[in-house]
């Protein structure tokens, strides 16, 4: 089955004021982040911190997300971009976020948190490492809605068509004519891989559910770490397969991405702090006392 991308990137518009699919994707990232860090403080999976220390970690973590996911957007893939107009690196509503820069991000906030409050930082990553996936999730959604991120043509019948990934003149098309062209199958053959919806199944839920339940019992230091950073390497590198190349070019061999190469890094982290937490201590949960009046 083809299926014929019509999504309005704009879900809410109010006059001069418009909510992006992309922000709502967001928000429910972090909200989801927030519910499930919730669960996990009160369970006691990071002694020594409350309610009030998880939201200031999630806050940081919000802000290393933003700002470390755009600036390594620019960075990793709009470099050119940058250095001719440094202020593109403020236009975060044409889109533009990189998970490997948002990832820095997060590691220096959590690194900054764990400091200040005399901390492992990788306790604290432990910990923070399965809210992580959902919001993954989320984000390819937004990708998806905004068409953008899409994967190579599939060569068959079946796939999504979008128009931001049509060769010119069909690009500039307006969409009543392209809705026509369609529907007679003219578009057929433009069919490519929804590899942002591959990239939310395995980056997003696969990843969620197995990360939660191996951190479902206390698990040595470094080994739910090790476990985020090795499945999102594995799964990432494999969807480049059939993702299109950022900027359309190859790195290398004609079929090296990137994105493959960032990834790379961390299937090597991975593995490395999956057998560093074979010699680590196991942090037992101490769990949160419930405020009073609330027992």
């Amino acid at each position: 089955m083809i299926y014929f991308h019509d999504i309005d990137p704009i879900a809410i518009s109010l006059g001069p004021i418009q909510v992006h699919w992309y922000g709502i994707m967001y928000l429910l990232a972090f909200l989801t982040a927030w519910w499930l860090g919730r669960m996990r403080t009160q369970a006691g999976r990071l002694p020594g911190v409350d309610l009030n220390g998880f939201s200031d970690l999630l806050f940081y973590s919000m802000l290393g997300v933003v700002v470390g996911g755009r600036v390594g957007y620019m960075l990793f893939y709009g470099l050119s971009e940058l250095l001719a107009n440094p202020l593109s690196l403020f236009k975060v509503w044409e889109g533009g976020m990189s998970f490997h820069g948002g990832l820095l991000g997060v590691l220096a906030a959590a690194w900054w948190w764990s400091r200040r409050r005399g901390l492992h930082f990788f306790d604290t990553v432990d910990f923070a490492a399965p809210l992580v996936p959902l919001g993954l999730m989320f984000g390819r959604f937004g990708n998806f809605i905004g068409a953008e991120l899409w994967g190579k043509y599939t060569g068959s019948g079946w796939g999504v068509i979008f128009r931001s990934g049509l060769p010119e003149p069909l690009r500039s098309t307006d969409m009543d004519t392209l809705r026509v062209l369609y529907e007679a199958g003219e578009l057929d053959r433009y069919a490519r891989h929804p590899s942002q919806l591959y990239e939310a199944l395995l980056e997003g839920l696969v990843m969620f559910f197995v990360l939660w339940w191996f951190s479902a019992k206390p698990r040595a230091r470094y080994a739910v770490s090790g476990m985020f950073a090795l499945l999102y390497g594995v799964f990432r590198f494999a969807v480049e397969f059939v993702r299109m190349p950022d900027n359309g070019v190859y790195v290398a061999f004609d079929w090296l991405t990137r994105g493959q190469i960032l990834s790379l890094p961390l299937v090597v982290l991975g593995v490395l702090l999956l057998v560093m937490s074979r010699r680590a201590p196991v942090l037992q949960p101490r769990p949160v006392p419930a405020p009073e009046g609330k027992a």
